[in-house]
């Protein structure tokens, strides 16, 4: 039986957006053309990441709840899912210690915040829990926090001729269902299974290949 590789990444987008694509992308390799991030977004990202490791998340903020930096963007991949045909590998933030020694993952977003969020990358962050819990190698890590690191500008100031941008964080923590999770992975793995998914007409990929495919050349021409 094949085994299919899962990227959290594509939970909270691609899956939502368009059932085929993402079959076309897990089954096939055929990837979205993505389109490239603003070097302006990618310098604000490597800026408030830094190095982070062995930091306090409280020297970050008092608002954010304790626990040290002890991994920062790595990667994590599960063992299959019992029961189904897929695993886990994706790319995490932050990896935090906390105080009772088990452990968070955090995934830092530069947007808008909203309760809206929570809903949106819960299976995200709960792809990286089930990861750590179930290694393919090394040691299972015990989870027991995800949550969201979501910075937004917010005002200016102008100090010795520098424009200061003021990116305030806004933690919102995402709640813990590992049932809910399992349910949503068995879901995917019967889309992968079944029959190929029908185009999506709200898809705009979908309706580029329709429009823009080759056609198929005309062999009997009637002069």
């Amino acid at each position: 039986m094949p085994q299919f590789k899962l990227s959290p990444s594509d939970f909270a987008y691609l899956y939502e957006d368009c059932k085929f694509c993402y079959v076309l992308k897990v089954k096939s390799g055929v990837a979205l053309p993505s389109m490239p991030m603003p070097r302006v977004f990618s310098a604000i990202n490597t800026r408030l990441q830094g190095n982070l490791i062995g930091k306090s998340l409280k020297s970050l903020s008092k608002n954010l709840p304790e626990g040290e930096v002890i991994s920062q963007e790595g990667f994590v991949e599960s063992v299959v899912i019992p029961g189904t045909s897929v695993y886990i590998k994706g790319k995490y933030d932050l990896l935090v210690k906390n105080p009772d020694g088990t452990h968070m993952v955090v995934d830092l977003k530069i947007s808008q915040p909203g309760e809206d969020k929570i809903e949106k990358y819960k299976t995200q962050l709960a792809a990286y829990k089930y990861a750590f819990e179930n290694p393919k190698n090394g040691q299972p890590i015990k989870i027991t926090k995800l949550g969201l690191l979501i910075f937004y500008p917010d005002q200016v100031s102008f100090q010795n001729d520098t424009a200061i941008l003021h990116f305030p964080p806004v933690w919102l923590e995402i709640p813990i269902d590992d049932e809910y999770f399992l349910t949503f992975i068995k879901a995917i793995d019967e889309l992968l299974a079944g029959p190929e998914p029908g185009v999506s007409v709200t898809c705009r990929w979908c309706v580029y290949r329709k429009y823009f495919e080759p056609q198929a050349l005309v062999e009997d021409i009637p002069f």
